[in-house]
C-alpha cells in the first residue's frame, strides 16, 4: 500500500487536572469525532492473582485537518475519580468513535485499576469501536481483490505494510512504572496512539473512493428517472429502479444527519444504547456516521473478564516468556473465514466440495468428511 505523509503529533504530558495540558485536553475532546486509544503498564508475569495496574493512558485527537495531539495521561500523578467520569463519557459516547488495537484487554486492566482506587464500577463498555486489525483486512480485501483468511499481525507490522513506516518496539515492554518517564518512553506511547488515526485515514479516504464511485454510477444510472403510477404500470421492471433510487435518497438522508440524537439512533437500530455522556462534543459528520454503521462495533466487558485467570498446569517456562506486555507475536488465524473456495467470485467452478478435518486421538488417525449442501 502507499505510504501516507505522516505528521508527527504534538504531545502533551497531563499530570494533573488543574494543568494547562488538562485544560487543552477536555477541549481537544470536545473537538474531536474520532480519538486512538492506547495504555501502557509494568510488564507482569503471566497467572498473577491481580491485574497490572495501568500507569499511562495515551489518547490521540484529531480535531480538524491533518494536526493531530497525543495526551499522556500520567495515572500514578492524577487522581483517578478525578478523570474517572470524563473518560467513561468519552468510551461510551455516540459521537466519538473510537479506535484501539486489541484494546479489550487494556480495558480490563483500565477498569481493574480505577476500581482499585474507589471508582467503580469501573469501566465495562466502549461503543463505537473499530479495532485496528479489523481495518486491516478491509484494506487488505480491497487490495487483493477477494477474500483472505484474517490475519492476527502486530502493529508495528500493520504500520509498515499501511502507512509505510517502521514503529519501534523496543520499549514495548520497559518499566512504565519509573517516573519520570524517558523521552523516548513518551515518544513511543505517543506514536502507538497517533498510529491508529493515521491508519484510520487511509480506511476513510479508501472508502469516501468506493462511496463516490457508487455515487456517480447512480447517478448516470437513475439521474433521469421520474415514473409515474401510469408508467410504473406499463413497465414493470422500473420498480427495481425505483427501489435502488429511494434506496439512495435514503443514504443522503443519513449522511445529512448531523444530531447526536440521530447518530445514537443510527448506532442502536437494533439495540438501546444508554446515553450517559455529558460532553458537548461535535456530531459526526455523514460520512464518518456511515462508516461506524457499516463498520462500528463495540467491547462489552462480562463478569468473567474481571477476573485474573489462574492456571495449575506446571513446567519450567524461560525468562523472556510469560510476560503480560502491549502485543503479543504474530499469529495466523487458520480457520476459513469468507465465501467457500469453490465460489465463481473466487474462481471457482460452483460446485460444492469435501471439507476434510483430520485429527489425531489416543493414536488413532480419523478422517473425518463433511459434504456441503446448498
Amino acid at each position: 500500500m502507499e505510504a501516507e505523509n505522516h505528521n508527527p503529533p504534538t504531545i502533551y504530558s497531563v499530570s494533573s487536572v488543574d494543568s494547562p495540558e488538562f485544560t487543552h485536553f477536555t477541549r481537544a475532546l470536545t473537538r474531536s469525532s474520532v480519538i486512538g486509544l492506547d495504555a501502557e503498564w509494568k510488564p507482569l508475569r503471566v497467572h498473577q492473582p491481580t491485574f497490572p495496574t495501568v500507569s499511562l493512558v495515551q489518547i490521540a485527537c484529531r480535531s480538524g485537518g491533518d494536526e493531530s495531539s497525543v495526551f499522556l495521561l500520567d495515572l500514578f500523578a492524577i487522581p483517578l475519580p478525578s478523570i474517572y467520569g470524563l473518560l467513561k463519557d468519552v468510551f461510551v459516547s455516540p459521537d466519538v468513535l473510537k479506535l484501539g488495537f486489541r484494546f479489550k484487554q487494556d480495558l480490563v486492566y483500565l477498569s481493574s485499576t480505577f476500581c482499585s482506587q474507589g471508582c467503580d464500577p469501573g469501566f465495562d463498555r466502549v461503543e463505537p469501536f473499530l479495532d485496528i486489525t479489523s481495518i486491516y483486512n478491509y484494506l487488505q480485501h480491497k487490495q487483493l481483490g477477494r477474500k483472505i483468511p484474517k490475519q492476527i499481525k502486530s502493529l508495528a507490522t500493520i504500520c509498515e505494510e499501511v502507512l509505510g513506516i517502521s514503529l519501534s518496539k523496543e520499549l514495548q515492554c520497559s518499566d512504565w512504572s519509573c517516573r519520570p518517564l524517558t523521552a523516548e518512553q513518551k515518544a513511543y506511547a505517543a506514536e502507538d496512539a497517533h498510529c491508529l488515526l493515521e491508519i484510520f485515514k487511509v480506511f476513510q479516504i479508501k472508502v469516501s473512493k468506493e462511496e463516490d464511485s457508487f455515487g456517480e454510477v447512480t447517478e448516470l444510472s437513475f439521474s433521469h428517472l421520474d415514473l409515474g403510477l401510469k408508467e410504473i404500470l406499463e413497465k414493470p421492471n422500473s420498480c427495481d429502479k425505483i427501489l435502488r433510487t429511494k434506496f439512495s435518497e435514503a443514504l443522503e438522508i443519513v449522511r445529512a444527519t448531523t444530531s447526536s440524537e440521530s447518530s445514537h439512533r443510527v448506532l442502536s437500530a437494533s439495540r438501546e444504547v444508554p446515553d450517559v455522556s455529558c460532553m458537548n462534543t461535535i456530531p459526526m459528520d455523514g460520512s464518518l456516521l456511515q462508516i461506524v454503521q457499516i463498520h462500528g462495533d463495540k467491547i462489552l466487558l462480562k463478569e468473567s473478564d474481571r477476573k485474573p485467570k489462574t492456571s495449575r498446569k506446571k513446567g519450567k517456562r524461560k525468562p523472556s516468556e510469560g510476560l503480560i506486555c502491549k502485543e503479543r507475536p504474530s499469529e495466523k488465524v487458520d480457520d476459513w473465514q469468507g465465501l467457500p473456495p469453490w465460489d465463481l467470485s473466487l474462481g471457482g467452478d460452483g460446485c460444492p466440495k469435501f471439507l476434510c478435518d483430520v485429527m489425531v486421538s489416543g493414536g488413532t488417525f480419523v478422517s473425518c468428511c463433511l459434504e456441503i449442501l446448498f
